[in-house]
């Protein structure tokens, strides 16, 4: 009996050792040497919009899709008599004042205030911004500031330790840190961004400042959370550094940015296609159609060709293969690895190009982006009708008129009717415009923040 027991004892304190001596040999990192290293080239960034221009914002708040809602959202209230004053963060990239940042925390702003984390402050010059990266560049007078060094994504690991600092909720400089969760993530409309996915928290605030490795170099701009409440709930997304310092380059030389376009329409592939088209296993974008005059076109590609390599890189899923193309600029020859009849073959294309004025939608002849009113609309899915609850109408992608803005639309509206008429589509849409006496006011019935409104924009 006492030798079981002794046994039993003997086993119990050779676990609790190995246990503690497993324990003692896992080293946590120490984050605060990190935070010395990069904090002093964070900044806070204010982006205010003056009273006289600032858009009619006293209407009921719009609910955002979870996919598009960014932080350092606007929170002045009634534009008629005050400032409109919105928040974020941003990062110093050169010591003689560039400064990255979201294009969200400081669009439509008359004035961009930049303060360091020593107090000192800037009234920063916009460079330049791209819509369809959500990047801009603003730039201080200043010299000799501290900098973040810019790291390497291709080396990325999911799981390593990552952190982020910025400024939540208006707290400056507050520090987070998380894990790499997933790489290439494709969010919404902006294909061109392999999103890195962390579970960094994250808040308002925190948009535009960076994500920074344990080698004390930045690699993504903290973006993007997916919430259900407008808070942090693991989900963090970050736009990879190599794709924004390649917006910076575009932006700083010509203002701005251009895109490769292959000129192709692609569609996820399953196992059951896969097993159709002789795959191995679903991988690569499967190609379903070829637009006239394009790189893919004059390259002799087809539809049902399986796009899986691009430019030497491997093309997993169809999500994949946009940002490798965006990145890459119009007129570059490039290489691309198809499998068509079961067959791998390779065909040389020279890209055609795509500027920051064409985002998603590039090649749908549904999309008017030069309304002589001052405002672009497109067409509605048949996904995104159904999330609506609509049967008809088109959507609102931007207000370029200080008059519609007045008037009361907003980016994300459906339009329901113009002037009695229901709106059936783009095309009829701008038919319908065409018939509206000059003078006479536009009556629109849209759909704002699930409420049905009229709109009224008076004529010249």
């Amino acid at each position: 009996m006492f030798r079981n027991m002794y046994k039993k004892t003997t086993c119990v304190l050779l676990i609790t050792l190995s246990q503690l001596s497993f324990a003692n040999s896992i080293v946590l990192p120490d984050f605060t040497s990190l935070v010395e290293k990069t904090g002093a080239a964070v900044v806070n960034i204010t982006a205010r919009q003056n009273a006289e221009e600032s858009l009619n914002r006293n209407q009921t708040p719009q609910t955002p899709h979870p996919l598009e809602r960014f932080f350092g959202i606007p929170h002045g209230q009634s534009p008629q008599e005050r400032d409109s004053v919105s928040g974020g963060s941003g990062f110093i990239i050169s010591s003689d004042g560039y400064i990255l940042t979201n294009r969200h925390v400081i669009h439509d702003a008359d004035e961009i205030t930049v303060r360091l984390v020593d107090r000192r402050e800037y009234e920063a010059e916009l460079i330049g911004e791209d819509e369809a990266s959500d990047i801009a560049l603003l730039k201080v007078d200043a010299n000799d500031l501290p900098v973040l060094n810019v790291g390497d994504t291709r080396n990325l690991k999911i799981g390593e330790w990552v952190m982020a600092i910025g400024s939540p909720l208006s707290f400056e400089h507050s520090v987070t840190k998380g894990i790499i969760s997933a790489k290439g993530r494709s969010l919404g409309r902006q294909q061109y961004i392999p999103y890195i996915q962390t579970d960094v928290p994250i808040n308002r605030g925190n948009s535009g400042g960076p994500l920074i490795n344990m080698d004390a170099e930045v690699i993504g701009i903290n973006t993007i959370i997916i919430s259900n409440t407008g808070g942090y709930m693991g989900l963090s997304f970050s736009i990879p550094i190599d794709v924004a310092m390649s917006v910076v380059e575009q932006l700083k030389t010509s203002g701005i940015v251009k895109r490769g376009l292959l000129g192709v329409n692609i569609q996820p592939i399953n196992q059951q296609m896969a097993d159709y088209l002789g795959l191995e296993k679903p991988q690569g974008a499967l190609v379903t159609n070829i637009n006239k005059g394009s790189a893919a076109e004059k390259a002799g590609f087809e539809v049902q060709d399986v796009i899986v390599k691009f430019n030497g890189l491997d093309v997993a899923t169809s999500s994949s293969l946009p940002p490798m193309v965006g990145t890459i600029q119009p007129g570059t020859s490039v290489s691309v690895e198809i499998v068509r009849d079961g067959d791998y073959k390779t065909i040389q294309a020279v890209l055609g190009g795509l500027d920051n004025d064409e985002l998603a939608d590039e090649n749908d002849p549904t999309t008017s982006k030069n309304l002589e009113i001052g405002f672009e609309i497109a067409s509605l899915s048949d996904n995104l009708k159904q999330q609506l609850g609509v049967e008809s109408g088109v959507i609102v992608k931007s207000v370029s008129s200080r008059k519609v803005q007045r008037a009361g639309l907003r980016v994300e509206d459906i339009i329901l009717q113009i002037n009695k008429v229901s709106v059936e589509s783009v095309k009829q849409f701008k038919k319908q415009l065409k018939n509206v006496k000059d003078n006479s006011p536009i009556v629109l019935l849209v759909k704002q923040a699930g409420a049905n409104r009229f709109i009224v924009i008076e004529q010249d």
